[in-house]
């Protein structure tokens, strides 16, 4: 008899706040939702607000695996999530982002602010770096991201990045398109 192969991780990075629009809400809890359906266990931020909160308590709704990674300062503002499966401290904010990395197969980017975009630009850069070849997605929920995916242009267009570099990224309009990108990556890969 083969061993059990371990559960796919897909990290989510997004918002400790809400945002201003009811898709982001929405995205959030299908990504969480179809995560826990596939199987996945979902790796994130460990916060019981925004988006954090939504997708965690969407996986948990729907029986899913959760992995939450919080630094001891942040676990006050960002309400640290306790019922999780499995719910890790940090010293540091490096050190959240390690462990979430390291626990994962692939990294989705939701709508967030400075702390999603932190998240994200180290681990394309790790990427860019070849130090990974995991996939990033960036979910682009009623055009949010426009503005970064131009400035990623303006990088490349302007010498400072390869165009490689924006391969490393795969858009996608909405929380359905990355499910359905996932299932491919987790399934073959």
């Amino acid at each position: 008899m083969s061993p059990i192969a371990p559960a796919k991780s897909v990290c989510v990075f997004c918002g400790s706040r809400a945002g201003d629009d009811p898709a982001f809400i929405a995205d959030a809890k299908s990504l969480g939702t179809g995560i826990a359906a596939n199987g996945w266990r979902l790796v994130y931020g460990a916060g019981d607000v925004g988006l954090m909160g939504t997708v965690a308590r969407a996986a948990q709704d729907a029986g899913g695996d959760t992995f939450g990674v919080i630094p001891a300062h942040l676990v006050a503002w960002e309400v640290g999530k306790t019922d999780l499966t499995r719910y890790i401290v940090t010293e540091t904010m490096h050190e959240r982002k390690k462990v979430m990395f390291m626990n994962c197969d692939a990294l989705v980017v939701l709508p967030g602010g400075a702390g999603s975009l932190d998240e994200l630009f180290e681990v394309l850069t790790w990427r860019q770096l070849g130090l990974h070849s995991k996939p990033i997605y960036i979910v682009n929920t009623n055009g949010y991201w426009d503005p970064l995916k131009q400035l990623m242009n303006h990088v490349a267009a302007r010498g400072f990045a390869d165009q490689s570099l924006l391969e490393f990224l795969t858009w996608v309009p909405d929380a359905q398109a990355v499910l359905a990108a996932l299932d491919g990556d987790l399934t073959t890969g």
